[in-house]
């Protein structure tokens, strides 16, 4: 509807200095058009929304003005109570906060929507850990999610197979992914030669090439950088300190440059994690099978192995296409021939391995021993 979009352009001005038509255009999902239509209409119901001509302008609001939009409808306002993850918040230290938050939000809704949190929360509930697993929160947590917070550099001592790493991190953000969390975080002086963070972008060339993934639970420490370069150690007192940072990375509780760190605009939290899960997802399947299936295998392989290796291998079938019976054959990714038994074995008899020789000699053997159990007279 149009009074929607006038609205959403009307916060969206009043989030921002000024904004671009093509931004505008990009956010409302209209055209360049229908935005300069929009801000006229806007202007002349009393709206001060202003025009800024040439090639830096933009539209911007003037005067401070500041509208209060205070009337949520009943799923604003249960979206709203879904927007916290109480188990994250809860490891990540916030909970009272986050409690708070939503108070104040509930005293301010209308009486015929104060139910709006109760409603929501019975009837939604998200449970990140996978199945018969309980991954405890890390104890070092609270204390990352503070430097993230904050922009704060940190001093970080992890553990790496049998030995103990200390690294100077700028802590961007943080995921839970099945249960886990992980630090994103940029490692001061690896941008590329001569190119400043924020002159990347966000899919350029050297975009997140000095960003780096660590798992929280392997911490051991977490130090931040303060003013005169020495780390308030988590778990004996706060991360605190302003003041640029003046001490060396030989020591533990040592920085190397400021206390806290330019942020840099064009980091995408979210488009890096996909970038590398999807990475990490890659750099596992070494080896390669090839497999005749079934109708029925190729509807279950996407459930049986690696989403996206299934998804590659079925496409690069499309152009021989299928025999006789149906039947296709896929060159598929896996982790290893030892992965690919169990994996493949899930498919039964809607699969046919062809290559490599040791793993059909594997199945044809596996197949006879089912043969004694379950053949005539067994």
């Amino acid at each position: 509807m149009r009074a929607a979009r006038l609205i959403k352009m009307v916060l969206l001005l009043q989030s921002r200095p000024s904004m671009t038509a093509a931004e505008l255009a990009r956010e409302l999902e209209v055209s360049e058009r229908t935005v300069t239509r929009d801000a006229q209409a806007l202007s002349e119901a009393g709206v001060p929304v202003y025009a800024d001509r040439g090639r830096a302008g933009g539209y911007r609001l003037i005067g401070g003005y500041r509208t209060r939009l205070t009337g949520l409808a009943r799923g604003e306002a249960e979206a709203l109570f879904l927007s916290g993850v109480p188990g994250a918040l809860r490891e990540m230290g916030l909970e009272d906060a986050a409690s708070a938050a939503r108070l104040k939000v509930s005293a301010a809704l209308l009486p015929s929507l104060r139910d709006a949190p109760r409603t929501a929360a019975q009837r939604f509930h998200l449970d990140a850990p996978g199945w018969f697993r309980e991954a405890p929160a890390p104890g070092l947590l609270p204390a990352v999610a503070d430097a993230v917070w904050d922009d704060r550099r940190v001093v970080a001592r992890y553990r790496r197979g049998d030995t103990e790493v200390e690294r100077e991190l700028e802590p961007y953000g943080l995921v839970l992914k099945a249960g886990v969390w992980y630090l994103c975080a940029r490692v001061p002086g690896q941008e590329p030669p001569g190119q400043e963070p924020s002159e990347r972008g966000p899919s350029g060339a050297g975009a997140h090439r000095a960003y780096r993934v660590y798992r929280i639970d392997r911490f051991t420490a977490v130090e931040a950088v303060t003013g005169a370069g020495v780390g308030t150690t988590a778990g004996t007192g706060p991360i605190s300190g302003p003041g640029p940072g003046t001490g060396s990375d030989s020591g533990p509780g040592t920085g190397s440059g400021p206390a806290r760190f330019a942020r840099d605009p064009e980091f995408d939290l979210p488009a890096f994690w996909a970038e590398r899960a999807e990475q990490f997802a890659r750099s596992i399947l070494r080896a390669e099978v090839v497999v005749r299936l079934s109708p029925e295998g190729v509807r279950a392989l996407p459930h049986a192995v690696d989403a996206a290796a299934a998804r590659e291998a079925l496409a690069g079938a499309d152009g021989a296409g299928a025999d006789d019976g149906g039947w296709v054959t896929v060159t598929l990714a896996v982790e290893s021939e030892e992965v690919a038994r169990t994996q493949l074995t899930a498919l039964g008899a809607e699969a046919e391995v062809l290559a490599p020789a040791s793993l059909r000699e594997w199945f044809a053997a596996r197949a006879a021993r089912l043969a004694l159990l379950y053949g005539p007279g067994a």
